[in-house]
């Protein structure tokens, strides 16, 4: 590969290529002016984002991957967590190494394009004395010779369909030429160049196997796969994959499926199956193997009684329904190893999937599915179900646990009136270890305590009053009581889910019809949270609307408040008066007329320029106000749009001249 800079060769000295394929020659030059570019851009992005996922997988710590152990109940969990997402097993994915691949390729051209052009390239200027291979003040009788053996070696002739050797052959005649004839050698020592005077031209030279003969077909056969094959199908594949998802990375599938199954009459027991009918695990669940009926069908026999009735008999929707349940009721023991990743698999994407409900509720404005939407995400990231005591959020409890701490002197029936008994005074924990009854006051701990407080207003309002169509805010002060000043909430304890979680909540007001006003996740970690709800007022009357405050992840710690609200009639609000300064404001002229006033100060011919120095001769020389020069420019501005139309009458003038003074 040579990189030379033309601009001291003449134009019947360049290098030309002869290409007898117009398709070679195009190929070869969108090859050196665009493959360059394009590998610039690419490589860096595509190395950031390798070692980006490198870095995460070798060096991230346990805490970024979720991978803490705040009780011995977390510890498995954890320890998965380092195994799935720590170490290089975690790039073994399709994308990750196609990606790789295609990266270490491009680097490997780049590299070779940037030592050719190191090793073999030239940018320099004519020099007559090298391209004969003589020295600098070589005599007459050695420049004769040189140029006699090389011409001879170089000849056309001697090397038929060799563009290289007739590129050097003119390169040669015209060195020989430079330091012979008298003219070429004074433009040579003044210009550099025996033609005299050229403009900086820098071309690439291709590679040989692009330019023979001999491999014509197969660059036009590469040409044809790539430009027709390879780039439209990458395009196809993108567009294809992208556009089968929604907002949350959702696919649009599973958005038809919930407006389907979701409805203001959907209750927590039938979400299971809604769930396990989304688009996203459809290939997935669709049982192979005989092996597979069977252990479905094993599984259905352990959870039918806490299942509601299927209301699809589709395998895909049936085996994904069967598994959850298998999580909610905590038997995913009798799941083999292939039915395990499976339920992995879908616990995966879960949390995504009910965001996406909750806001196929929220376009229903169906408050009580939306509410239900929440409650069922509770239940699959503690492993329960609708009948199981608030208690089993505890590490180590069991219904015998549970069962027992209802009954009693000190008795606690939900997971908060639990947790305020001082912990020597907690049941439940005669059958555990030291480590099991700190696991238990560890979770008490982390498990949270919010107060809720709410105020209605009207932003800059001089006063308290709300009337018909004031813009409300509903003012939301979720306070954590368990956190210290500078604490803030960390990852949800619920070693069944096998996936990090953060803590949220979500804040929902809605009529008493059940009819959703607003519905949003709060997913700030500080000890102080507000969330507004902005709405406008309804028409005068009394209204109590509810509030609820529910967890992403716990259950039992759910808040529920009415907020009150009186709008007045707007006809007895005190007239509106304008400002003077604000009236005023109504004859300053628009953004466009300005700039039509713009341009005819600057187009403006003698013509327009003598009319003025009139009107200013009969005015005399009192000074305008700012108002009447306005008043002049809009009427300029206004002139000049109507002689753009075709409008040039007077009476037109006279009119807009008219109109303005009425204002």
């Amino acid at each position: 590969m040579i990189l030379r800079s033309l601009s001291d060769y003449s134009s019947p000295c360049n290098i030309c290529i002869s290409v007898s394929d117009s398709q070679l020659l195009t190929f070869t030059r969108l090859i050196h002016a665009y493959a360059p570019c394009m590998i610039i851009f690419v490589l860096p992005l595509a190395w950031y984002s390798i070692i980006t996922k490198v870095s995460k997988a070798l060096f991230s710590s346990d805490e970024a991957i979720g991978a803490v152990s705040r009780t011995s109940a977390e510890k498995k969990k954890a320890v998965e967590l380092k195994k799935t997402s720590k170490g290089l097993k975690t790039l073994y994915s399709t994308g990750f190494i196609v990606n790789f691949m295609i990266t270490l390729t491009l680097t490997a051209l780049f590299l070779w394009l940037y030592f050719s052009v190191q090793s073999d390239g030239e940018v320099n200027s004519f020099d007559p004395f090298s391209i004969l291979g003589i020295d600098t003040g070589a005599d007459l009788k050695e420049i004769k010779k040189a140029y006699k053996k090389m011409s001879l070696k170089y000849h056309p002739d001697k090397n038929p369909n060799n563009p290289q050797a007739e590129a050097t052959f003119m390169m040669v005649a015209k060195a020989y030429e430079a330091l012979v004839d008298p003219v070429a050698k004074e433009n040579y020592e003044k210009y550099g160049n025996p033609d005299g005077k050229q403009s900086l031209a820098v071309s690439i030279g291709l590679p040989e196997f692009l330019l023979d003969t001999n491999n014509r077909n197969l660059v036009l056969l590469s040409y044809l796969v790539i430009m027709v094959g390879v780039i439209p199908f990458a395009v196809w594949s993108y567009y294809s994959n992208s556009s089968k998802f929604g907002e949350k990375d959702v696919m649009y599938d599973s958005y038809a499926w919930f407006h389907h199954n979701l409805n203001e009459h959907t209750i927590v027991k039938t979400l299971p199956e809604v769930l396990a009918g989304s688009a996203e695990f459809r290939q997935r669940n669709m049982t192979k193997s005989a092996a597979d009926k069977e252990q479905i069908a094993q599984i259905l026999n352990k959870v039918r009684s806490q299942m509601q009735k299927p209301s699809y008999n589709h395998p895909v929707v049936l085996k994904g329904n069967v598994l959850l349940h298998a999580h909610l009721t905590r038997q995913t023991d009798v799941l083999n190893a292939a039915s395990a990743d499976d339920l992995k698999y879908m616990l995966r994407y879960s949390s995504s999937l009910i965001d996406a409900m909750i806001s196929v509720c929220k376009h229903q404005e169906s408050l009580n599915a939306a509410l239900n939407c929440i409650r069922f995400g509770q239940y699959m990231a503690q492993g329960m179900w609708l009948k199981d005591s608030e208690l089993l959020q505890l590490p180590h409890f069991t219904n015998k646990e549970a069962e027992h701490c209802s009954k009693g002197k000190n008795s606690a029936s939900s997971i908060v009136s639990y947790i305020k008994i001082p912990n020597d005074s907690k049941k439940g924990l005669a059958d555990f270890s030291e480590e099991q009854k700190q696991d238990v006051f560890k979770c008490c701990e982390i498990l949270p305590d919010i107060a809720i407080e709410t105020k209605v207003f009207v932003d800059d309002d001089e006063d308290d009053k709300v009337y018909e169509g004031d813009l409300c805010t509903v003012s939301v002060t979720i306070t954590r009581n368990n956190l210290g000043d500078n604490e803030k909430a960390g990852l949800v304890h619920a070693p069944r889910f096998p996936f990090p979680k953060r803590e949220a909540w979500w804040v929902a007001l809605g009529t008493k019809e059940g009819k959703i006003i607003s519905i949003d996740k709060v997913t700030s970690p500080n000890k102080v949270v507000e969330h507004k709800i902005k709405f406008l007022a309804p028409r005068k009357g009394q209204y109590e609307f509810d509030l609820h405050v529910l967890s992403n992840a716990y259950i039992g710690f759910d808040k529920k408040d009415s907020v009150e609200l009186t709008t007045l009639d707007a006809s007895t609000l005190p007239e509106y008066k304008i400002h003077p300064d604000d009236a005023e404001l109504d004859d300053e002229p628009t953004l466009f007329e300005e700039m039509m006033n713009a341009n005819i100060e600057d187009d403006s011919d003698s013509d327009e320029e003598d009319d003025s120095d009139d009107e200013s001769e009969e005015e005399g020389i009192r000074e305008l106000s700012a108002a009447e020069r306005k008043k002049q420019e809009l009427q300029k501005a206004r002139k000049k749009a109507a002689s753009a139309a075709g409008d040039d009458s007077d009476s037109d003038d006279d009119e807009v001249e008219e109109v303005y003074t009425e204002k």
